[in-house]
């Protein structure tokens, strides 16, 4: 019995060292001083209040995960400059514009949030369904 924990610790052990290590190689790009910057203004505009990153954040907005691949960039600088309905026109200079989109670029390369429209309930949650074998 004895020996059979030993194996499992060292399997353990050699699994956990190589995920710390090699987990997210590749997958994920360093952010840049201007992604840093574009964080900071996302931040300070209280985005997430309103908008979502990763299905986590506000309800009024969609959430902007891989809205950079979607939209476009030019289509979300008119927004952030303009506003549209309920998102109101943000105060922002040229320079904190183009940093916000470069966060919102280097957040859509990362990951994915994509929800149908028709699983999202009017509070924000979402419905899962369970699948069938």
């Amino acid at each position: 019995m004895r020996t059979v924990w030993i194996i499992l610790f060292v399997a353990f052990a050699g699994y956990t060292a190589l995920v710390y290590t090699n987990g997210d190689a590749g997958r994920m790009e360093p952010a840049t001083a201007q992604v840093r910057a574009g964080m900071d203004t996302w931040q300070q505009q209280n985005c997430a209040s309103c908008h979502q990153l990763y299905g986590l954040g506000g309800y009024m907005g969609p959430d902007l995960t891989n809205e950079y691949q979607r939209a476009g960039e030019e289509r979300m600088r008119a927004f952030m400059r303009y506003g549209s309905g309920r998102m109101p026109a943000l105060e922002l200079n040229d320079a904190e514009i183009d940093d916000l989109i470069a966060f919102l670029a280097w957040v859509d390369r990362t990951g994915s949030s994509q929800v149908s429209p028709e699983n999202v309930h009017w509070s924000g949650t979402y419905f899962i369904k369970p699948t069938t074998p």
